[in-house]
């Protein structure tokens, strides 16, 4: 660089020491000497003079750059200096110098300098804006300088060197290959790479060496730290504290019991009943993404939409039609079918009056009464030698069995052609009460709408049983599925059977006693025969294979076993307003979700994650559960410790909960602490007091496929009293507000009851399953599977029950046994003032796995026979009876089918499921 001789330089200060140059916080102070020439040593002094101040002046740039109020504004550099450029590493190249400046005293300068390159960090680019990605630094000592804890990764660079150097040829001090003291390049020349040089170490004892292994010692630790925190349980440890410890257990109990609002519950029911809203249609669609907005605004994480492709039929507007033909075919009566618009102006058009998965068609015969439309009855129309092929079955609800689909498909499997049902005011009606909308019980023109497709062979989208109904997955054609009947039918109101009953009057036989029901004004009650009026039963309606549908979920994240779920779930659709079922349970859960919502937002969190969802298409065949469960089966049933369902959930003051034993300890230690204002009393009291208990599950709602498919636990909840006008236009909010819980005093108690579950389900650090329980349920459910057989089997030779008995025992002992490791646990914690260990606590969380497990342990992948998707060897529905109280369905079906073989074969294949269920809970 030439010399500029027009104007004045400032006297370059002599070379800094080391120790001058990195004096912590030091300015760059000029020594107070006249201008000189300069000359070729002085320049040599002045390029080293100029790099150890773009050494310091670098860092007080840095730091004035964080600090407005520094001499020198952001961006601008003092006394003209620029950086160094990626092209090279050396700055001496702002100075000319001569070959024969390179003494001594310069390279040791030289050294220096690339001694503090080599330690400093710069944290500032060209324009003065900081590159570092840390909010803020570790302040690890005040006497040392600033800028040695200045740390950033660097990129090597390679240096670059004159061609004279690298020939070897240099004048002055003879530098060589290896002098990084030789930074310029002559005039002319293209500067070539060195080839590549590894940077030389510190030498010991010096400072840079102090740096290095400090900084090598600092981070190990570092590592170390991290690797104990997150490598191990300690963070799961700690954060489990953070979350339950900072909210005392029962505080927060006590705060979720206390917030529940009626007034709340009451709005939200208010609006899911404003509007009828059949699954798949546009009214169900719009409730949906009100439950998604509602999921999100009351804080669930992870809101989702599930769409699933399925079987559905609707009504037509004309084409239905019940009639009484007169002898020219013509039509001489016609049912009303609708019911009146008792909710026009406020609710929209009701649903129209249909059977789900009704078969389409036109069936016409003579009339026949059948009582409750069991197989017995039509056996018992048999002997009483009454023709039933061809002919039209008038049944009524109720009864048994209480299936709708089962009553239509004994009609079909006796021969007859079509089938009518009909609310009788004996079961249901103002023989019982007040009839609605001023009382509980269906009025005249009430009916009783409902699904004929046969869940207790195929549950879920009859086309896809199995498996998801996803688009591009395999579909049965509509005439191959087992899960429909064969013959149209329609749901009437009684005033409508009244004209059908009073036209069978001394036709056929007289019925029994016990078939006489309620309907007014019939006098004598006759069967009917092939005499009678003939009937013609139209049903001409839309069906769609593929007609979407729409579940939604949401959770709340554990942070402890994340991946493990407790689930609470509800369906949205609805045969028409559905105040009752399933929009009481809605109300219930949508209020929880604000009440748990609001805890997270406080910061709590559940050791175990909360998922909610909101089903679709339930009330045709438990659709939207069932797909859910088919798609995603591996998953759950790895992982979902426990399902709580509700539907029909008030409509009465009677509390009634129905699901595996596990839930029986925890159930009644809830009951407890929740108290009835009207009968002033806990619910434990009116429950010991009725003699109640948990019941068995049945097959009457979503918990369905959660129990019987992946073997998850699962529990029914519901408050439970006389009959209501249920799955009719009559169940609306404002019967609900006047007649069916006024004050929502019973929505209010079963969402406390709901939310001191789920926080003793996701958050007790031992998951509290009564495995005592299960273990005396087991034996008792052998007993009674014997003693039944044994009246079936009559002249044949009963079953032998040894393999299950002995089966049943030894898993009730292991239950037994597995349970007292909750109190080793508590004696561990409590000796040690309350600290969990990071073993002890992975013991716990396998040991809460294993108690899950068991459950899922008792599903035979095989199936039960001809009914292969349901695989719970001790829960699931019999093929045709829907009894609560009966297990080991498999057993019993093929005891039923008469095939003894078949049966004793199943009996020993249980026997081994259990076993192996036993032997992986002691594991």
């Amino acid at each position: 660089m030439a010399a500029d001789h027009d104007r004045p330089h400032d006297a370059v200060p002599p070379i800094p020491t080391y120790d001058e140059a990195v004096a912590g916080g030091s300015a760059w102070h000029h020594h107070d000497v006249a201008p000189s020439p300069i000359d070729g040593s002085s320049l040599a002094a002045a390029e080293a003079d100029a790099e150890g101040q773009s050494l310091l002046t670098h860092h007080r740039h840095a730091f004035e750059s964080a600090n407005p109020n520094s001499q020198h504004p952001r961006g601008r550099r003092p006394r003209g200096y620029r950086p160094p450029t990626v092209e090279t590493d050396d700055e001496s190249n702002l100075f000319s110098s001569d070959a024969d400046s390179d003494s001594d005293d310069e390279r040791e300068a030289d050294q220096v300098r690339r001694e503090m390159q080599e330690l400093e960090i710069d944290d500032s680019d060209a324009s003065g804006r900081s590159r570092s990605s840390w909010g803020k630094r570790i302040g690890l000592s005040l006497s040392l300088p600033q800028w040695r804890w200045k740390w950033r990764w660097r990129i090597p660079r390679l240096p670059r060197r004159g061609s004279a150097g690298a020939s070897g040829s240099g004048s002055g001090s003879g530098s060589g290959a290896n002098d990084e003291a030789t930074s310029g390049t002559q005039e002319g020349e293209t500067p070539r790479p060195w080839l590549f040089q590894p940077p030389s170490l510190p030498k010991f004892g010096s400072a840079a060496l102090f740096l290095l292994v400090g900084r090598v010692l600092a981070a190990v630790l570092v590592l170390g730290f991290m690797y104990l925190i997150f490598a191990s349980d300690l963070f799961n440890s700690m954060a489990r504290r953070m979350g339950s410890q900072m909210f005392d257990p029962e505080s927060v109990r006590i705060h979720v019991q206390g917030s529940i609002d009626s007034r709340r519950i009451r709005d939200h029911l208010r609006h899911f009943t404003s509007y009828a809203h059949l699954a798949g249609t546009e009214g169900d669609f719009a409730l949906m993404e009100d439950t998604e907005m509602l999921f999100q605004k009351y804080g669930l994480e992870g809101v989702m939409r599930d769409v699933y492709e399925v079987y559905l039929n609707y009504p037509k507007a004309g084409g239905r039609a019940v009639e009484i033909l007169g002898p020219d075919g013509k039509a001489a009566w016609s049912a009303k079918l609708e019911e009146e618009d008792a909710e026009e102006g406020t609710t929209g058009h009701q649903t129209y009056v249909f059977h789900g998965h009704s078969k389409s068609g036109e069936a016409q015969g003579p009339l026949v009464y059948a009582n409750y439309g069991s197989r017995e009855d039509f056996q018992a129309l048999k002997d009483l030698g009454i023709d039933t092929k061809g002919a039209i079955a008038l049944v009524r609800h109720y009864g048994s069995p209480a299936d709708i689909a089962l009553k239509v498909k004994a009609a079909e499997v006796a021969g007859f052609a079509g089938c009518l049902t009909y609310n009788d005011p004996v079961d249901n009606g103002f023989l019982k009460g007040t009839p609605a909308p001023d009382g509980r019980f269906m009025p005249a023109d009430g009916v009783h709408r409902g699904t004929v497709s046969l869940m207790r062979w195929v549950v879920g989208d009859v086309l896809t049983p199995g498996w998801g109904s996803k688009p591009n997955m395999p579909r049965m054609k509509v005439d191959q599925t087992k899960g429909l009947v064969k013959i149209p039918s329609l749901p009437l109101a009684y005033r409508d059977a009244q004209v059908l009953l009073q036209r069978l009057k001394g036709l056929g036989s007289q019925v029994p006693k016990q078939w006489v029901g309620g309907v007014p004004e019939i006098g004598e009650w006759w069967t009917g025969s092939s005499s009678s009026p003939i009937v013609r039963l139209k049903n001409q309606q839309d069906e769609i294979e593929k007609q979407p549908i729409w579940n939604v979920y949401g959770r709340i994240t554990g942070i402890e076993q994340g991946e493990k779920k407790i689930i609470i779930g509800n369906h949205r659709d609805s045969w028409s307003f559905g105040a009752a079922g399933p929009h009481s349970g809605t109300a219930v859960m949508m209020e929880i979700i604000r009440v748990l919502g609001d805890l997270v937002a406080r910061g709590w969190r559940p050791l175990r994650t909360i998922e909610f969802a909101s089903w679709d298409g339930k009330e045709y065949n438990l659709i939207g559960s069932t797909e859910y469960v088919e798609q995603n089966d591996e998953v759950l049933r790895q992982d979902a410790l426990a399902y709580i369902n509700l539907d029909t959930a008030v409509a009465g003051d009677a509390f009634h909960a129905a699901g595996s034993p596990v839930f029986r300890k925890l159930l009644l230690q809830i009951l407890n602490r929740v108290a009835d204002p009207l009968q002033n009393a806990t619910l434990r009291n009116i429950w010991d007091g009725r003699g109640a208990d948990l019941e068995g599950l049945g097959a009457e709602s979503d918990y369905v496929a959660f129990q019987d498919i992946v073997g998850t636990s699962s529990l029914d909840l519901r408050f439970q009293g006389e009959r209501h006008p249920s799955d009719s236009s009559y169940e609306t909010s404002e019967w609900m507000e006047t007649v069916g819980d006024p004050g929502f005093v019973y929505h209010t108690l079963l969402g406390q009851i709901l939310g001191l579950l789920i926080l003793e389900l996701s958050d007790r650090p031992v998951l509290p399953f009564d495995l005592v329980s299960y273990a005396d349920k087991l034996t008792n459910w052998v007993t009674d599977l014997e003693t039944w057989a044994a009246k079936q089997a009559k002249d044949h030779q009963p079953l032998s029950l040894d393999a299950l008995r002995k089966a049943a025992n030894d898993a009730a002992e292991t239950l037994r046994v597995s349970s007292r490791w909750e109190l080793e646990w508590e004696k561990k914690v409590l000796s040690t003032s309350g600290w969990e260990s990071p073993g002890l606590g992975r013991q716990r969380c396998e040991y809460n796995t294993r108690m899950a497990l068991f459950e899922t342990d008792l599903l035979d992948e095989a199936g039960i026979p001809d009914r292969t998707q349901f695989k719970h060897v001790v829960f699931g529905p019999l093929l045709w009876s829907d009894d609560t109280e009966t297990y080991f369905p498999s057993i019993r079906d093929t005891v039923l089918s008469g095939n003894w073989t078949l049966a004793q074969l199943t009996v020993d294949r249980v026997a081994r499921v259990l076993n192996q269920a036993a032997v992986n809970l002691r594991q």
